[in-house]
């Protein structure tokens, strides 16, 4: 009987452990990881977003602002946590030279420890600019 009782409160620390890890994880996020998913976004974004047909006429680079914002919402959406609440803010798009600059806020839900009501709001701005190396070998 005593052997069951230590199984019982196994099992019951075993979920504890699991739910207090499950708010840990829906609460913490750190400016290095939005960063760092908003740099390859963006990046990624501008790629979609080049005009070939600019390109191969006049050999400069120059994006789409429409194709890099709807580009840009669709990558983004995909790694997203539900969690967040984000708002994301677009400045300067320049078509040519490719320049964005691109701001998000990050408000995590609230949650209560005791009787304190506590949320985390994050901001990340971005700046950048598409370069290209061009070699002519004639």
């Amino acid at each position: 009987m005593q052997g069951s009782y230590w199984g019982y409160w196994l099992i019951v620390l075993g979920i504890f452990v699991i739910v207090i890890m499950m708010i840990l994880q829906s609460v913490t996020t750190s400016s290095t990881q939005d960063y760092y998913l908003i740099k390859e976004v963006t990046e990624a974004a501008m790629i979609d977003a080049v005009d070939m047909a600019y390109y191969t006429n006049y050999s400069e680079i120059r994006i789409h602002k429409e194709k890099f914002v709807e580009s840009f919402l669709r990558r983004f959406s995909e790694t997203l946590s539900f969690s967040t609440t984000y708002t994301i803010e677009f400045f300067d798009i320049y078509e040519a030279p490719p320049k964005v600059s691109i701001r998000i806020s990050s408000t995590t839900r609230n949650f209560s420890v005791g009787e304190d009501i506590t949320s985390f709001d994050l901001v990340t701005k971005l700046d950048a600019i598409l370069e290209q190396q061009y070699y002519c070998y004639d």
